[in-house]
């Protein structure tokens, strides 16, 4: 059904970058933290943060506004949900993924560049190829955070009885390779990424105590083949990244390194097969314009079609209720 529209709706989701970069100072000047632990004025937090008391008492009523503190007088305080997610300490902290979110504004202000361009991301350098250690660092703890909070859901819903050694291909910090080892007693793992990632993925690993089940290999899982064999593996959030000929290679490899009957999972953000909706999956896509040289989002029949050429049968999507037009889609390698 189409959305009918007010011009002050329409003017309001213009200006809906307002609220988000509220949100991305606030986590980069690490408002929250001292705000779960005591009430404060801005006048003594602006000392702490080294801010004027100027703008930081703006910054501070705005988030009010908002609904993430609590003003009484001129003392502020965190709401119960923003100490549970926005405070560092907290186990919950979802400020990593915010600052990436944060690092992406400045090429989604090149969009309408990006569309006019035949090679469309080259506003800003793929995450996993920068330089840039606070970026990288953002990204993949900001997966850490995302993966945090989705494994433990998704993870009991997926049957691996049976199965001994899962790939976690394109793991970045290891999240749901862990989840899967500590719901399966006797699974072990092999998280395959770039070598940048490691002393992510290792630090996670042994924070699970997970380091004699769960090994870390790194490599380009484009370039380079994949060592060893296995009966699962999970592909979370990669294909994305790439044009359809690298998810074509990359599917491949994946499924020559199954074992007869093994299991292939791909999570991804899922178009319809019109290709225009749900809306973060086609948002999503336009995120992937400004930052990869070929990359979107891919529909449930594109996905379908790419594993089928690939090898693998009996495909379906996993009956799954997941945020965001996410999915996953099964299928299996060979025959048992």
């Amino acid at each position: 059904m189409n959305k009918t529209w007010t011009p002050p709706e329409l003017l309001q989701m213009s200006s809906g970058y307002w609220t988000a970069c509220t949100l991305h100072a606030a986590v980069k000047l690490d408002v929250f933290s001292p705000l779960a632990a005591r009430p404060c004025s801005a006048a003594v937090l602006a000392k702490r943060l080294k801010t004027t008391t100027r703008g930081l008492a703006m910054l501070l009523n705005a988030l009010t506004a908002m609904g993430l503190l609590k003003k009484t007088r001129e003392s502020y305080a965190a709401t119960s949900f923003a100490a549970r997610f926005l405070d560092r300490s907290a186990p919950g902290y979802l400020g990593h993924i915010i600052l990436h979110h944060h690092h992406l504004v400045d090429g989604w202000a090149h969009l309408d560049e990006a569309v006019r361009r035949k090679d469309g991301g080259t506003f800003r350098k793929r995450v996993s190829h920068t330089d840039d250690e606070e970026i990288r660092e953002s990204f993949l703890l900001g997966m850490l955070n995302l993966g945090m909070q989705l494994a433990p859901r998704i993870v009991p819903q997926i049957d691996l009885k049976g199965r001994r050694r899962l790939l976690d291909l394109g793991g970045g910090p290891g999240t749901y390779a862990i989840h899967f080892c500590l719901h399966n007693p006797g699974l072990t793992a092999m998280v395959y990424d770039l070598p940048t990632t490691r002393r992510f993925a290792e630090g996670t690993i042994a924070r699970f105590g997970l380091t004699e089940r769960v090994a870390f290999a790194d490599g380009d899982f484009i370039r380079k083949g994949i060592a060893g064999r296995y009966d699962v593996a999970w592909l979370s959030h990669i294909l994305h990244g790439e044009n359809p000929a690298g998810c074509k290679v990359l599917l491949r490899k994946a499924v020559k390194a199954l074992e007869p009957g093994g299991i292939i999972l791909v999570q991804e953000f899922v178009l319809d097969d019109t290709l225009d909706r749900p809306l973060f999956p086609a948002l999503f896509s336009l995120n992937m314009l400004l930052g990869t040289s070929g990359g979107q989002a891919y529909s449930q029949g594109q996905i379908t079609s790419m594993l089928a050429d690939a090898g693998a049968a009996k495909i379906r999507r996993l009956p799954l209720d997941l945020p965001n037009g996410a999915g996953i889609i099964a299928a299996r390698a060979g025959t048992p």
